[in-house]
């Protein structure tokens, strides 16, 4: 990776939709070279898809909860239980395993707290957990699915 591939990377982000040509033009080079980057980017696994960014009120899904899981079972087929029903449950739409005193935060996207009611019980239905704790978010103040690229390792 060089520093046109990060400045390809910085456009992609912003929009993954940026027309070939444009983006060529954007970091200085031909279509076809840009092309071949893109292509490289995508088979090292340094860009892993492209989506569409949906807005969650217009899918009606405007409310966003940060749930904190505790359990007191850790072993592998607790957590492949756990993970399986997690990942069936659409409005769960990021899970991490944390360290401290949290064992796992979800968050998860619902049109309103009895939408959240509902993903609650499917949750404790599939797995057992020792502690639930959910906050339920008032505003988006940043958020991005941008990473940062100053960190990137690359030649120069």
């Amino acid at each position: 990776m060089d520093k046109k591939d990060l400045q390809i990377l910085s456009i992609l982000q912003k929009n993954g939709a940026t027309p070939l040509a444009e983006l060529a033009e954007a970091v200085s080079l031909s279509s076809t070279p840009c092309w071949r980057r893109i292509q490289k980017l995508n088979e090292s696994g340094v860009i892993r898809g492209q989506v569409a960014l949906c807005d969650p009120v217009k899918l009606n899904v405007p409310v966003t909860v940060f749930v904190s899981l505790r359990t007191n079972q850790h072993s592998e087929a607790w957590v492949r239980k756990f993970v399986a029903a997690a990942r069936d449950i659409p409005e769960i739409v990021e899970i991490y395993r944390m360290s401290g005193d949290v064992d796992y935060l979800l968050k998860i996207v619902v049109p309103d707290i009895p939408g959240y009611d509902s993903v609650y019980k499917r949750l404790i239905k599939a797995v057992d957990l020792q502690d639930v704790s959910s906050s339920f978010a008032m505003e988006v103040l940043k958020s991005t699915t941008a990473l940062p690229l100053d960190y990137a390792q690359y030649s120069s």
